[in-house]
């Protein structure tokens, strides 16, 4: 609870990952990946109730075996490879609402591909959502690429242009632009429901260090996180 907020945590996990085969249960160093990200809500000091939303068993025991909630099994119409996020979210407010008649105010999204945020990330994320009074908040990293100096697009008459103009000559020089690093999101419970979506008028967002910011999406990223774990650059 942060100023007499309550705050519900949703980490979504489906199986049937094809980047990674079993990616949200395959050991990643000594424990599941999925178990970095439960742990960092359970040690968040401003979370409440932390709930894993899973179409699998395996993924179910192995949440509840490092202290997050599975309540209720995942529809398969929304673990496919085209489900929303958004209404994975909606379905676990309205079982909240509804089922559990449990009330809140905010919902913190964290995805358990990216293992290596903060605790202190976490709430740093609820506290300038409420104090902003903003409408949500997501997390991101500054991008390796910046669309004003080295990224280029190909027209419909394959010339090449860069993605925005700008006549920069170093990249510093450039605009900020950053990578939505799929770590934090963050919404007032009654945003998200009505707006559902992450790009709106009060929208702010955090920064993290790329080394926090590692998502994992292929077997590439695995072994780069594996790599973190080992050399202990992640604690």
């Amino acid at each position: 609870m942060y100023k007499g907020k309550k705050i519900l945590c949703v980490i979504p996990a489906r199986a049937g990952s094809k980047g990674v085969p079993g990616k949200n249960v395959r050991l990643l160093g000594k424990k599941p990946l999925i178990a970095y990200t439960i742990e960092q809500a359970k040690r968040s000091k401003l979370i409440d109730r932390t709930i894993v939303s899973t179409d699998s068993i395996k993924i179910a025991e192995v949440a509840r075996k490092f202290g997050a909630e599975v309540p209720f099994m995942r529809p398969s119409k929304l673990a496919s490879d085209n489900s929303s996020t958004i209404d994975v979210l909606l379905h676990t407010m309205d079982w909240a609402d509804n089922k559990a008649k449990y009330t809140f105010d905010i919902l913190v999204l964290l995805h358990a591909t990216t293992p290596f945020r903060s605790p202190e990330d976490i709430d740093n994320c609820i506290k300038l959502l409420v104090d902003k009074k903003a409408d949500n908040i997501f997390s991101v990293t500054e991008a390796y690429r910046n669309p004003y100096f080295n990224m280029v697009e190909l027209n419909s008459k394959n010339v090449v242009s860069l993605v925005k103009k700008g006549k920069f000559v170093t990249r510093q020089s450039a605009p900020a632009v950053y990578d939505m690093n799929s770590s934090i999101y963050a919404w007032k419970k009654e945003v998200l429901k009505n707006k559902k979506s992450s790009f709106l008028k009060k929208t702010i967002i955090f920064e993290m260090p790329k080394e926090r910011s590692i998502d994992i999406d292929d077997m590439f990223d695995f072994k780069i996180a594996e790599l973190l774990v080992k050399s202990g650059t992640n604690a």
